[in-house]
């Protein structure tokens, strides 16, 4: 199943049913639950049961009034007290008895005594695959998840991707064009490196940290000297090698950031102004996704800056562009852009009657 789609059935489950998400590492599953945390409003407690041993879920011993019992630990009674996604990452390479005691919170919804809140939820990943190590999981544990095996969509990445600040436009581009770079599937060989959604988010967090960030260095022909060996260690050789060169050449360097920004915009305009219609779509395209990242208000004076590339574009260009802003459902947004570009477009659909 896609993410997408994962995303959406997830989120409209019963609270009661627990979510069993199986695919290969690197994939995003963690990502993927804190989205669906998000939507749902609910804070995620993650833990990775493979580092965990059964202290760790059901608390060490304590003496009470010359009984003994267990001192629960911080996190479950804070699920307890509090509607949370409880998330037990890596479930089956945690040992047995570990597993055991998630069987009893996934199965009774209670650890020694503790009910979990009716509204917290519980999920669970398992990674799938001969390269791993893992323990069998108890047919009777399975059964009591909603599980689905995930493959992840070259644009289910380019859509979170494009949500991120610290993913360079260039690399959006590259898997785009590129889409079996994201992941390796098939065999792998132990001890080699092998790209996956994490490692190129690693990638770009570790280029952009050295003063590599694709996005700065790209269409010069030549790559800084740290640039190759640092993808080496993320990406693997065939890919490292494929990287670097489509970086070498990549010259679209226009990103939303260089029209909204004041001073990448009086620095660019003109280049910008200068673009063919395909790339100038491309950009439009770029400004709505920045309007639909969370914390990316749009100011009056951004979208002044936004229009001046529109007015340079087409009729229906112009119009497709509103239709777009339109789209995003953010009346806010939609009230700016409506107040700069209403009447040119009311003026052009009039005159032209196709629309």
């Amino acid at each position: 199943m896609d993410i997408k789609t994962f995303v959406n059935v997830v989120s409209a489950l019963p609270k009661e049913i627990s979510v069993l998400a199986k695919g290969p590492t690197g994939i995003g599953k963690s990502h993927i639950v804190h989205q669906i945390g998000k939507r749902l409003g609910l804070p995620v407690i993650d833990r990775r049961l493979a580092q965990m041993t059964e202290g760790d879920l059901i608390g060490l011993p304590e003496l009470v009034d010359g009984v003994t019992r267990f001192a629960p630990v911080d996190w479950f009674i804070r699920a307890c007290k509090e509607p949370v996604i409880v998330f037990f990452d890596e479930l089956n390479r945690a040992t047995l008895e570990v597993q055991q005691c998630a069987f009893q919170i996934v199965l009774d919804r209670e650890l020694n005594g503790h009910k979990l809140h009716p509204d917290t939820r519980v999920y669970c990943a398992v990674n799938v695959g001969s390269e791993y190590q893992v323990l069998e999981m108890d047919p009777a544990l399975q059964r009591r998840f909603w599980a689905m095996d995930l493959e992840p969509t070259k644009d289910d990445w380019i859509a979170w991707a494009k949500s991120n600040d610290d993913i360079p436009a260039a690399v959006i581009e590259y898997i785009n064009k590129f889409p079996s770079s994201l992941r390796h599937t098939g065999n792998m060989e132990p001890g080699k490196v092998y790209p996956n959604p994490a490692s190129w988010h690693r990638l770009c967090q570790s280029l952009t940290h050295a003063g590599c960030n694709p996005d700065e260095v790209c269409g010069s022909g030549n790559l800084p000297e740290l640039f190759y060996p640092m993808c080496l260690g993320f990406i693997g050789q065939s890919d490292s090698v494929k990287f670097s060169d489509f970086i070498k050449e990549y010259v679209n360097k226009f990103f939303a950031e260089d029209v909204i920004d004041s001073k990448r915009w009086s620095s660019k305009k003109q280049s910008i102004l200068d673009l063919n219609s395909d790339k100038k779509n491309g950009l439009l395209e770029q400004i709505i996704d920045w309007t639909k990242t969370e914390g990316n208000d749009i100011t009056i004076d951004e979208v002044d800056r936004c229009v001046d590339l529109v007015k340079s574009c087409s009729e229906e260009m112009i119009v497709n562009f509103f239709n777009m802003v339109m789209e995003t459902e953010d009346l806010d947004t939609i009230k700016k852009f409506h107040k700069r570009l209403g009447k040119m477009v009311t003026d052009i659909i009039n005159e032209s009657g196709k629309y």
